[in-house]
């Protein structure tokens, strides 16, 4: 349903005295609102604290007088009639005073007698807990593909209009850019196009770039989700021979063509394994590897001290991550986040219920939304999440075997800029042995400062050597470290 039909569905039912909706997209929040109220035929009343009461959303439209402070404003919509829709602008702020909340109580619960309903509009959730408690907390939602390419027609003629473009946008271009735009708000699409044709006066298939430049800035200020470059690709690990088999019978699943056939679409993997193994890399490179954006979750910054923030922070996390599929969705050492949902926690449940949240939406999505989660503590983790059909499949990531270790030597000696094939890979394979990838890329690079410090050129001794004075984590957290491989025996799918 759009956002027309579930507000016109909210008002004819007569029985949400108070909705609040928190969004930046006002013009839009109105628009609708307004043609809700007038298919019902309802009559429509509107303050701000610029002009007060008005009779509609016309900015020609005049004011009531002693309307402007909002105590006042409440005082005249008790008095409406019934089945009004009354809708107050940017009044959280004012809710602070005792006053002008306990009018708004006295409104609602009248409007609960006479099926009228009060819309608060802001642009900010920091309500008193008391107005959570008493109203309909209403989401708007993010455009369809339909709705943004209309958005970018009307954008387009708009500004064609004031000043001509040169318009070579091909349909195949076309459609890459609605693809693109999507997981972005209306006046977000907007401002992208306007920005993205403004300089050079032309709209064609190379503006994706610009657009997609655009868009990663825009999802990253929000805080909740950061879009990650994903410069590599699985050549660029060492090992892991059998998840890169895995995923490369999966990389055209998310096609038209994989449905017909019958295929559904991944869901994700759980990456469990030792600290430095390579489990974030593996992230970037699936990433690259199907050609899908990468969005990072950081469930840090989803806490709020406000009730129910949290919440509803990871719900629009996901909701914007399923409005950009496909995508793959990386969250990064989830136990970390979710922790204390597997034991008695002092947070009043908080953690439980957004881990709650969180496999909800897991089982019940239908978007093409890839899950990359990736765990260093097994012993953190809530038994829910490992349970069979959360993820499609649990990987552990284990200290590199000797062959993965010359290839990762190769791969990293040939970042250096030098030639891989002058090494002893293998020698460098046997001194490394319990050495981590992170490990062995510190070592090289370790190497080549002194190397540089000391005017000589890097060989494998000087690699050698920066191993040698560097123990492993494998040595000094041995027992933590076997202990976790243990475990792993018969309960996940080795990557290698």
């Amino acid at each position: 349903m759009t956002d027309y039909e579930n507000l016109y569905t909210i008002f004819s039912s007569g029985q949400q005295p108070c909705i609040t909706i928190c969004t930046h997209e006002e013009e839009y929040a109105i628009d609708v609102i307004s043609r809700a109220a007038m298919e019902l035929k309802r009559e429509i009343l509107v303050w701000s604290a610029s002009e007060g009461v008005k009779a509609s959303f016309l900015w020609d439209s005049p004011a009531m007088p002693s309307t402007q402070a909002p105590h006042e404003a409440l005082a005249k919509f008790e008095a409406v009639g019934n089945q009004t829709i009354c809708v107050m602008l940017d009044v959280a702020q004012f809710l602070r005073d005792n006053r002008t909340l306990r009018a708004l109580r006295d409104v609602i619960s009248r409007f609960e007698m006479t099926g009228s309903t009060i819309v608060l509009l802001d642009s900010c959730a920091e309500l008193p807990d008391i107005v959570h408690s008493y109203s309909h907390k209403y989401e708007i939602s993010l455009p369809t593909s339909e709705e943004l390419a209309e958005i970018v027609r009307a954008t387009i003629l708009r500004l064609h209009k004031k000043k001509p473009l040169q318009i070579g946008i091909t349909k195949t271009g076309f459609d890459a850019i609605i693809r693109n735009l999507r997981g972005l708000s209306r006046r977000q699409a907007q401002r992208v196009i306007i920005d993205t044709v403004s300089e050079d006066r032309t709209f064609q298939d190379s503006d994706l770039n610009d657009i997609i430049a655009a868009k990663r800035q825009m999802v990253g200020s929000n805080g909740l989700l950061e879009y990650v470059r994903t410069p590599l690709d699985l050549s660029e690990i060492g090992g892991m021979k059998k998840l890169k088999h895995w995923l490369g019978l999966r990389t055209n699943s998310f096609t038209p063509q994989a449905a017909a056939f019958g295929i559904k679409a991944p869901r994700g993997m759980l990456m469990l394994g030792v600290q430095g193994a390579g489990k974030s890399l593996c992230a970037k490179a699936v990433a690259t590897a199907w050609q899908q954006p990468l969005l990072r979750l950081d469930p840090s910054v989803l806490y709020s001290r406000y009730i129910g923030d949290s919440e509803d922070n990871l719900r629009k996390a996901l909701a914007q991550a399923e409005a950009m599929s496909p995508v793959i969705l990386w969250i990064d050492e989830i136990e970390k986040a979710f922790a204390s949902a597997a034991s008695h926690s002092s947070d009043g449940g908080l953690s439980q219920r957004m881990f709650g949240t969180l496999l909800t939406w897991m089982q019940e999505k239908t978007s093409p939304v890839f899950i990359i989660a990736t765990a260093n503590n097994i012993e953190a983790l809530p038994p829910e999440l490992l349970r069979k059909g959360r993820f499609d499949e649990i990987f552990f990531v284990d200290l590199p075997g000797e062959e993965a270790r010359r290839e990762i030597f190769k791969i990293h000696i040939t970042k250096c800029k030098r030639d891989a094939g002058t090494f002893d890979v293998q020698k460098l394979a046997n001194v490394s042995a319990g050495y981590s990838g992170a490990e062995i890329e510190q070592a090289i690079l370790s190497a080549l400062y002194e190397a540089y410090a000391c005017k000589a050129e890097i060989n494998e001794e000087n690699i050698a050597q920066a191993l040698r004075n560097s123990p492993p984590l494998s040595v000094t957290m041995a027992e933590s470290i076997n202990a976790l491989v243990e475990w792993s025996k018969g309960r996940c799918v080795p990557v290698d």
